[in-house]
């Protein structure tokens, strides 16, 4: 690292300039310091005239203290809104909650082009456990009041306001604060295009810069542990064999969401997963002097409190530069059942935990044929009739598709969850919840009567692997970067609420379920699940 002084117009600002990384990512950082995109950065002080982005540190002689000059006009501030944002408490008493609707939250503005953004954030504030971390969220010391130049400081400290007055308005708010802190952490959401207007960016490359800012900056209590990690974090651990030499590979990481990934041969999500698990992959193998090619899978080996599944729709297609998007229908579950992804070991810890929660709930999740019943009649009338996926929607395909069945495969039928899937969906009077009996059989414990009183008590609060599905963020459109992006999330009540930008529509679980693509309607592109612990009681 070397530091450096740098001159814009009238400022003088100390930077530390990494040598290992490019000049483009010094340029990031005078983004972050003055708003100045990267390709209207002229900087000058250096051996040859101007910084260009691929040149090479080690020829440009920098050393520390040297002054750089920078030219360039910052990005034009987005404007202020034209009324003042109104607040619930500021409201006369016959003016509050007319709608019902404030105990929801509230809609987002679009500030063009930024529905992306907008999806995201409904769906991290369905969290009420980041809610409370950023609540306690303040500047560390040394920071110098706002946090200085740390974007990752900036942009949580604009996600706690932000959430802040999504708690409290009575209104669309307008993310200004947020747009601004996110495009000076991450440039690339300030693109524009050739009119100078932002262009529309992708929502699982926003979701994951959030996440990534979050990581830093938000820590919980004493441990010091980030707050993301512990409620989004998984392990994996890969196990790669070489077909040539019989080496083994394996491999610990840890990561924030599963990919399901999309083939002509997946049907659903669960299908996506295991395939999203295959790690094959080339690797240098010293005995033969080259690299050789490994088989193998990776397996859950820790399981967070909530769970986010990106569905990989969009792929970049070279002969139109852009990312094409898959549209296959791939169906997902109201209910979702970990355990097949997990390692054997953690599927050995679950055991204990599933038979006590097996009563779970029991009723929550009865439906009558009647209300099960979705048919083109019952569709909104602002959503097209005849659209791919609507239609006749019976009691039974509803039930199934709670515990993770299609209509063509009963999942599992490899695997140690079968029985339970099996057992879910020949009884839909139970609630959707997965039977236990082999669970029990193997842990040795009874099903029923005082061993499983005690059981719960033992693993009271504790993950069962099983997960309830509270938001889902949808693309409509061809490519990742044009269309428009919604969410939908489940509330405390048992509602699903809409989030289309500043409009908040009330929406049944029946909708949710047709979200999964086949045509050019909205379709699932980011899952949020949440865990389902054993009862306290």
């Amino acid at each position: 690292m070397i530091a450096v002084k740098v001159k814009w117009n009238k400022e003088e600002m100390a930077v530390e300039v990494d040598t290992s990384q490019p000049p483009s990512v010094f340029k990031s950082q005078l983004f972050s310091l003055t708003g100045v995109a990267p390709e209207r950065q002229k900087i000058m002080g250096v051996k040859g005239g101007l910084l260009k982005d691929d040149a090479e540190w080690a020829k440009l002689g920098l050393k520390a203290g040297q002054k750089l000059t920078m030219m360039g006009t910052a990005d034009k501030i987005p404007e202020a809104p034209t009324q003042q944002q109104t607040f619930m408490e500021d409201l006369p008493e016959e003016e509050q909650d007319t709608s019902g609707m404030s105990k929801y939250g509230a809609g987002l503005q679009n500030l063009g082009n930024t529905c992306y953004m907008n999806s995201t954030l409904q769906c991290l504030y369905a969290v009420p456990e980041l809610r409370t971390s950023l609540t306690s969220y303040g500047p560390s010391p040394g920071m110098g009041g706002m946090g200085g130049v740390d974007g990752n400081h900036t942009l949580t400290v604009a996600t706690r306001n932000l959430f802040a007055d999504l708690t409290r308005s009575a209104q669309p708010v307008p993310p200004m604060e947020f747009i601004l802190s996110l495009r000076r952490t991450y440039p690339q959401f300030g693109q524009t295009n050739r009119e100078g207007y932002h262009m529309q960016q992708d929502a699982d490359e926003c979701w994951g810069g959030i996440m990534t800012s979050l990581k830093d900056r938000l820590k919980d209590g004493p441990s010091n542990d980030p707050v993301i990690r512990k409620l989004f974090g998984l392990r994996l651990r890969s196990t790669l064999k070489s077909a040539e030499t019989d080496e083994v590979i394996n491999k610990d990481e840890e990561a924030e969401k599963l990919v399901c990934n999309i083939s002509v041969e997946v049907n659903h999500l669960h299908e996506g997963i295991k395939l999203g698990l295959v790690q094959d992959r080339e690797q240098r193998v010293e005995a033969l002097g080259r690299d050789a090619l490994f088989h193998g899978n990776a397996a859950i080996s820790h399981l967070p409190p909530y769970l986010t599944v990106q569905m990989m729709r969009f792929y970049y297609k070279a002969d139109v530069q852009q990312k094409a998007k898959i549209l296959r229908k791939v169906t997902f579950p109201l209910l979702l059942d970990a355990l097949d992804f997990c390692t054997p070991e953690l599927q050995a810890e679950l055991k204990g935990p599933r038979l006590a929660g097996k009563h779970k709930h029991k009723h929550k999740h009865k439906h009558t044929e009647r209300s099960m019943f979705w048919s083109a009649a019952s569709q909104p009338a602002s959503w097209p009739a005849g659209e791919q996926g609507w239609g006749p929607v019976s009691a039974k395909e509803i039930e199934d598709r709670r515990v993770g069945l299609s209509k063509k495969q009963k999942l599992g039928d490899d695997s140690s969850a079968a029985p339970a899937a099996s057992a879910a969906a020949a009884a839909p009077s139970s609630g959707g919840d997965v039977a236990m009996d082999d669970a029990a059989a193997a842990a040795g414990a009874s099903t029923s009567g005082e061993p499983a009183a005690e059981a719960s008590v033992d693993f009271a609060g504790q993950l069962t692997g099983k997960y309830e599905l509270i938001g889902v963020l949808t693309h409509k459109g061809r490519s990742a970067d044009s269309g428009h992006y919604v969410s939908w999330v489940k509330q405390e009540d048992g509602s699903w609420i809409q989030f289309d930008d500043d409009k908040m529509i009330p929406r049944k679980e029946e909708e949710v379920l047709t979200l999964s693509g086949g045509g050019d309607w909205h379709m699932a592109y980011m899952l949020l699940y949440r865990a389902e612990r054993v009862p306290q009681e």
